[in-house]
């Protein structure tokens, strides 16, 4: 059987002033039919703006929806002002079925971006509550430690999924070190994935691929290269050469229904 990895999408750079839910899904959709298999979405207004109104998310989402078939998953982080309780707002749309849980705090850059864990157990609790499958992202290696001990007190869905952050100031650097370092503390039976901030090439996919990556994300919110020669004016031109890295490498883009079933998503 082929082995297959799920490309995330993310379609949306936070410095953009501009986000026009129309043209968002447009290029989400495009993704889709180049490969991705699931989409991460921040709740942004039309400025850019991380924000607690859900009006052009939720706009987005059901565009999306309309077009494609791909998994939908909400960001409950990012650095802002928000409050947990809002930052936890699109876990109420059913159209979104995954959500990203931060359980740590963290420099990025010169930001730090706050997780106490008293808001990390809301969340938990929110993502649980309404059913969504988490995936864990993962900055330094305590968070997975943390994840663990939250296992403990909580049902999570299983298996457990953990997203390894590398590349971002401050967090842990993209270094096949670092890798294979995140990697070994995962436990069996669960799965992961890799995201590769501010990416120029795509070395530490191909890494983390070879150790059994099952995700990999990729999209404007990290980065706008295809690879070290050549960026992309939107998304799908990445998302195709992802495809067919993982083709090079006798491995299949993962289906958004497959990806439901490998990581218990819906249901």
């Amino acid at each position: 059987m082929t082995h297959s990895v799920l490309i995330n999408v993310a379609p949306v750079n936070a410095a953009w002033t501009s986000v026009d839910p129309e043209e968002v899904a447009r290029d989400v959709i495009n993704c889709s039919r180049f490969g991705a298999g699931m989409v991460h979405l921040h709740v942004r207004d039309t400025f850019g703006r991380l924000t607690p109104d859900l009006t052009a998310f939720r706009k987005t989402v059901e565009l999306i929806r309309k077009g494609c078939d791909i998994v939908i998953e909400a960001s409950t982080g990012g650095v802002s002002n928000l409050t947990i309780e809002e930052r936890c707002a699109p876990l109420t749309l059913p159209e979104v079925e995954c959500a990203s849980l931060n359980v740590g705090s963290v420099n990025l850059g010169k930001a730090v971006y706050l997780n106490p864990i008293d808001e990390v157990r809301y969340c938990v609790e929110k993502i649980l509550h309404y059913g969504k499958t988490p995936e864990v992202e993962v900055f330094e290696l305590g968070m997975i430690h943390a994840t663990l001990e939250l296992a403990k007190e909580y049902r999570f869905r299983t298996p457990l999924l953990f997203s390894l952050v590398l590349g971002h100031e401050g967090a842990a650097p993209a270094t096949p070190e670092a890798l294979i370092a995140l990697r070994n503390f995962i436990p069996p039976g669960m799965l992961w994935g890799i995201t590769h901030a501010h990416r120029v090439d795509n070395d530490i996919f191909a890494a983390a691929l070879g150790l059994g990556a099952r995700t990999m994300r990729v999209g404007f919110e990290d980065s706008d290269h295809i690879d070290r020669n050549e960026k992309a004016v939107e998304n799908a031109p990445i998302v195709a050469h992802m495809a067919k890295l993982l083709r090079a490498l006798s491995m299949e883009p993962m289906s958004p229904n497959e990806a439901r079933r490998v990581f218990n998503i819906g249901g």
